[in-house]
């Protein structure tokens, strides 16, 4: 049975507090099930305070940051503040964690950028450690990277519990978001630490089949409870599809049939569209959708005939 269609903006900025508050409201006017921020140091709003202000001015609207970087916070540090948010958004949190992956966050804050496999150690570890200070009682943990001693966490989420939320690109990381998180993004490869010729050439419908199997494989029997979420990069509405596709082809470095084709990508009217998401539905199991703001108003008319069922 495949989940109903939960549809998300993904945002960034705003130049004011009324700015950001109006956007917020809008989203959930429009029927958006949340709201999210990336988590970069290149001129956009830190989520934590961003998302508490969104969720201050809404009353159904779900928060959360896709997605917050492990390495930027201790896991004791970052699991105080998201039981606060969560209490605060009344059990509105879905809390997105990432090892990290844009290299020029690193560089610039004077941060190691370790290689991959040591970020997603601290990543897995983070999320242990999170699950368990938001359980009741005391906890321990004896890990390669962190130590916690006898640690009540108080006060505790509302949400128990809470929806954790990884993304991935690669076999590893795609298996462990299957054995690990409640929501898994499915993302272009970005181990190269930037978006490059080598995330187009992941982007593909084939690529996406792939990573779907590598899901499968890390959730085993839990992948019927897993919601499968997807960024797409690229909308366009419009009544000359073949058309679009063509002249967008060649910038992603495919072909009008690759580029309609790639999951990353929705092109069409909306009746279109909307057939292009039930049966990626069906091929993939997408049934949470995330765009740029800059499709909030444009795409709001499929997310009023698909969200839900």
């Amino acid at each position: 049975m495949p989940k109903p269609f939960r549809f998300a903006i993904q945002a960034k900025n705003a130049n004011t507090k009324a700015e950001w508050v109006d956007q917020a409201k809008k989203v959930e006017d429009l029927g958006y099930s949340s709201l999210s921020l990336p988590d970069h140091f290149d001129g956009q709003l830190s989520p934590t305070p961003a998302l508490m202000a969104a969720a201050d001015a809404t009353t159904s609207l779900r928060v959360g940051a896709l997605v917050w970087c492990n390495d930027y916070r201790h896991p004791v540090v970052f699991a105080s503040e998201m039981a606060t948010l969560d209490i605060l958004s009344e059990g509105r949190l879905e809390l997105g964690i990432g090892a990290g992956w844009m290299k020029t966050d690193y560089e610039a804050a004077g941060m190691t950028y370790d290689r991959p496999g040591v970020r997603i150690e601290r990543m897995v570890e983070s999320m242990q450690i999170l699950r368990g200070l938001f359980a009741e009682g005391p906890f321990n943990f004896d890990g390669k990277h962190y130590n916690i001693t006898d640690l009540d966490l108080q006060p505790k989420p509302v949400q128990s519990p809470v929806p954790i939320l990884v993304g991935g690109g690669g076999p590893r990381m795609l298996k462990l978001a299957g054995q690990h998180a409640d929501i898994v993004g499915v993302n272009p490869n970005l181990k190269s630490g930037a978006i490059d010729e080598t995330t187009v050439a992941d982007a593909t419908a084939e690529r996406y089949a792939e990573k779907i199997g590598w899901v499968k494989e890390g959730a085993g029997d839990r992948f019927d409870d897993i919601e499968l979420q997807i960024r797409i990069f690229m909308t366009m509405i419009t009544d000359d599809r073949d058309g679009t596709a063509e002249a967008l082809g060649p910038g992603l470095g495919m072909n009008k049939e690759q580029a309609l084709a790639s999951p990353l990508a929705v092109v069409g009217n909306v009746d279109q569209i909307c057939e292009t998401l039930i049966e990626r539905r069906e091929t993939y199991g997408f049934s949470y959708i995330t765009l740029g703001a800059e499709n909030i108003d444009s795409f709001a008319p499929v997310v009023a005939k698909l969200a839900g069922t």
